[in-house]
């Protein structure tokens, strides 16, 4: 059984008992957050699609962490023969979450 489900304006695929990290979350850690925009589910073959989202359903996680950070991601900008160059780093702040059940 698995659920797409939406998490700030991000859309994830979802399982029980998978760990997923979503954009920080102003939540504590032990937190239990329940997200009810799920755009589809399926269940042992069985489909349903939500118009937008599916009526009643809804994903139940923990919050594990909140003081996550992404990988490292290097912006380089250079104008060539001008002798320009910028190197910028970035890591967005994370939240560690997990499913723990999809509530149909």
């Amino acid at each position: 059984m698995y659920a797409i489900v939406e998490i700030q304006g991000q859309q994830f695929k979802v399982e029980a008992g998978k760990k997923l990290f979503v954009n920080r979350m102003e939540t504590e850690k032990g937190a239990e957050v329940t997200f009810d925009k799920v755009l589809f589910v399926e269940n042992e073959g069985k489909f349903k699609v939500g118009t937008p989202t599916v009526k009643g359903a809804k994903v139940v996680c923990e919050v594990l962490d909140n003081e996550c950070r992404g990988e490292k991601i290097l912006v380089f900008h250079k104008k060539r023969r001008k002798g320009y160059r910028k190197l910028n780093g970035h890591r967005q702040d994370l939240t560690n979450l997990i499913v723990k059940e999809i509530l149909i």
